[in-house]
């Protein structure tokens, strides 16, 4: 699964809110009937897991934590505590409950953002200031593309 673009939407009085219907469409070809949503672990937004990439993300974060580390149980913990488990409703919304609303600072403009396998959800005016930020985006790709070649390419 691949998803990629910034789609706006509205919530409604409820918190449900519409999946674009590009992303809709990409979990429909993939059978997807349930999704993961949790808050990022980085940022102020939440992150929509398809069921599949969900369970892989618990199986690599399983691989690298111990069972018997009372640290690296508190780690997993944390991940896996605060979940929704959500289903697309026949109208193609999902409900948002108010506790992750709040804590994503969304009201009733968001942004949906396609980060390959998993789909970020902004309030738009969180989102815009991110992005409109001073740094310089062209010099990080080129680090990070040059990272395999072992350095710049000037």
């Amino acid at each position: 699964m691949r998803f990629s673009g910034n789609i706006e939407a509205r919530t409604d009085n409820k918190g449900r809110v519409f999946i674009p219907a590009c992303f809709r469409r990409i979990l429909q070809a993939e059978n997807c009937e349930k999704l993961i949503l949790r808050q990022d672990p980085h940022q102020q937004c939440l992150v929509l897991y398809p069921e599949s990439t969900w369970n892989a993300i618990l199986d690599e974060l399983s691989s690298q934590l111990s069972r018997w580390s009372s640290a690296d149980r508190m780690i997993f913990r944390k991940f896996v505590a605060n979940i929704d488990e959500l289903s697309i409703d026949s109208n193609g919304r999902i409900l948002l409950q108010k506790k992750f609303r709040d804590t994503a600072a969304i009201g009733q403009e968001v942004c949906f953002i396609g980060m390959d396998d998993t789909i970020e959800i902004w309030a738009k005016d969180k989102l815009e200031a991110l992005l409109a930020g001073s740094d310089d985006f062209g010099a990080e790709l080129e680090k990070v593309m040059n990272k395999e070649k072992g350095g710049d390419n000037e």
